[in-house]
């Protein structure tokens, strides 16, 4: 595990998971991110329930375009 990359991610979202893990066991929010997108990945798709309505995709394109990220 030694090849890594970063992802970039808001400020408010790093901050509240930092505060939801405290006293949990995970010693840092990269662990709390790594553990859950293992669990998410796990199964090696999403599946049908887990996938987005397109209203639901371009709300969040107009979050992220917001956020300059688009």
């Amino acid at each position: 595990m030694g090849d890594k990359v970063t992802i970039k991610i808001p400020r408010e979202l790093y901050e509240k998971l930092r505060a939801m893990i405290e006293g949990t066991g995970f010693s840092s929010v990269t662990e709390f991110i790594v553990f859950v997108m293992r669990s998410l990945a796990s199964s090696g798709k999403l599946k049908e329930e887990d996938k987005l309505t397109e209203e639901e995709v371009k709300a969040v394109r107009e979050r992220l375009r917001r956020l300059g990220y688009l």
